[in-house]
C-alpha cells in the first residue's frame, strides 16, 4: 500500500505553488488549454496531493509519471486538453474513468455539478479518498475501468483520462443520448485525444490532437487471426 501524503511545510507549499503557476504559464496557456475555467481550476488544485509521495517533486513536469502496476499518471497537458475540449458545464454529471489518485476529479469538481471517479487500483483509490475527503461533489468508486459505473448513471459527460484501443458499448451506454465523450485513443502505438457524442443512432470519436497519453488497462481490441 502507498502511504498517504502529509501536509507540506510552508516552504514546500510555496515551492509547489510556484511550480503550479509555471505549469499554467508554460504548458497549458501555450498549448491550447484555452478554457479559462479549466486554467483557473488547474492553477488552484495542488497536483502533488494526488500523487504518491515519491512523485511529489515531479508533479508539474510535462510528462507521464509512473504509478503502481505499470500504470502512469497523465501529463497536465493531456488532462488539460481533454477538459478544455469537453466544454464542461456547471450542471454536468460526469463519469471519470482512470481517475488514479483523483487529480482530474478534483479539477472537475470545480467545473461540474457532480463527478463519479472510477479507479481499479486499490492503492490509487486510497490516495484519492484521502486527498478528496470532504469534497461533496466527487464520489470515488473502485472497479474495472472498462465496465464503467452504471449505478451512478446516466452521465452527461464521460471523460477517460488515458488512452484506449476500443470503448466497450456497455460503457458508452452509460452516457445520455446527446452526451459527450472525451478520451485518449491508441492506434498502432500512436496516442491521440479524441471527442465524440452519443446519439440515438450510434457513436463515434474524432481525433483532435496527437499527444503522449497513458494507456489504460482493459481496453485492448480483440485480436483476430487470419490464415
Amino acid at each position: 500500500m502507498m502511504t498517504l501524503s502529509v501536509d507540506p511545510t510552508p516552504v514546500e507549499a510555496n515551492r509547489f505553488e510556484a511550480m503550479r503557476h509555471a505549469m499554467v504559464a508554460s504548458q497549458l496557456r501555450t498549448n491550447a488549454v484555452s478554457d479559462s475555467r479549466v486554467v483557473e481550476a488547474m492553477a488552484r488544485v495542488p497536483r502533488e496531493t494526488f500523487l504518491p509521495p515519491e512523485q511529489h517533486a515531479l508533479a508539474y513536469r510535462d510528462t507521464l509519471l509512473p504509478l503502481v502496476g505499470g500504470r502512469h499518471h497523465n501529463s497536465p497537458l493531456a488532462t488539460g486538453r481533454l477538459l478544455t475540449e469537453a466544454q464542461v458545464r456547471a450542471d454536468d454529471h460526469v463519469l471519470l474513468v482512470g481517475s488514479a489518485g483523483g487529480y482530474a476529479a478534483a479539477v472537475l469538481a470545480r467545473l461540474a455539478r457532480s463527478v463519479v471517479a472510477l479507479e481499479e487500483e486499490e492503492s490509487l483509490v486510497a490516495i484519492a479518498r484521502g486527498a478528496l475527503a470532504g469534497e461533496p461533489k466527487v464520489e470515488i468508486v473502485q472497479g474495472p475501468l472498462n465496465a464503467g459505473w452504471a449505478a451512478g448513471g446516466p452521465y452527461d459527460l464521460l471523460i477517460i483520462d488515458g488512452a484506449v484501443e476500443e470503448l466497450p458499448e456497455a460503457l458508452i451506454a452509460q452516457v445520455k443520448p446527446g452526451g459527450r465523450v472525451l478520451s485518449g485513443v491508441v492506434d498502432r502505438g500512436v496516442t491521440r485525444l479524441a471527442a465524440g457524442r452519443r446519439t440515438e443512432g450510434g457513436f463515434g470519436l474524432m481525433d483532435f490532437i496527437d499527444i503522449e497519453c497513458t494507456e489504460l488497462p482493459g481496453f485492448r481490441r480483440l485480436r483476430t487471426f487470419t490464415f
